[in-house]
């Protein structure tokens, strides 16, 4: 395939894509095409290679129903989307956390001696000097930021295969934790809700995308 080929099947999808606001509830998406999404997220990148993310994917109707209450911006997607993802960020990322020091050796594979030197000087200047990340809720944040190049990868790896999806944010923060926390999904607070995303197959088609001219977007120096 040319690269003109593959360039021109990339733009397509992404003109395809649109945030479906609800979806054909009798059409499910395979369970091989699934695992293709889900492992685009899993393989997206991070900052400092940190995967400050959970997916959970929620089919079971009851919790579905639960979420709803608490989310606005989901009332057409929880009841007909053929799956429902709630993406969670890590909330212990500050540099001399337990969890960081070990994703650095067991996940990234870090010799001890480095990830000592790397907690306790380089990331504790990156989060503290360069990004200002001194409080719970900036390093929350920091770390929601990482879960949206997630978002894009899954979004977009899907409409390269005709399935539709829906990014959301419209949702009680405290009150979706809460929801998921009953269900021991947060892991003892180690993980709060970040965004949530629906897949399927529309249920119409939408009206034509609109973007502002690239002459407005970019700007060469």
């Amino acid at each position: 395939m040319s690269s003109e080929t593959k360039r021109q099947e990339i733009l397509d999808a992404y003109r395809f894509r649109h945030a479906a606001k609800a979806f054909d509830p009798e059409r499910k998406i395979p369970a091989e095409e699934f695992d293709f999404i889900l492992e685009t997220g899993r393989l997206s990148p991070s900052s400092i290679g940190l995967e400050p993310w959970k997916f959970v994917v929620v089919q079971n109707p009851e919790l579905r129903e639960k979420i709803r209450e608490v989310s606005w911006g989901a009332q057409g997607q929880l009841p007909t989307a053929s799956h429902f993802v709630v993406i969670l960020a890590r909330r212990d990322v500050r540099y001399d956390s337990p969890s960081l020091a070990k994703h650095m050796l067991e996940v990234k594979g870090y010799p001890q001696e480095l990830v000592d030197r790397m907690t306790g000087e380089f990331y504790k200047s990156f989060q503290e000097q360069d990004f200002d990340l001194r409080d719970e809720r900036s390093l929350f944040d920091w770390s929601s930021k990482q879960t949206y190049i997630v978002l894009g990868n899954m979004m977009t790896a899907a409409a390269e295969i005709g399935i539709d999806s829906c990014p959301i944010e419209g949702f009680h923060r405290v009150k979706l934790d809460a929801v998921l926390e009953e269900a021991g999904l947060l892991e003892d607070g180690a993980y709060s809700a970040s965004v949530m995303v629906a897949f399927g197959y529309r249920a119409k088609e939408p009206r034509p995308q609109t973007r502002r001219t690239m002459e407005d977007v970019v700007r060469w120096v």
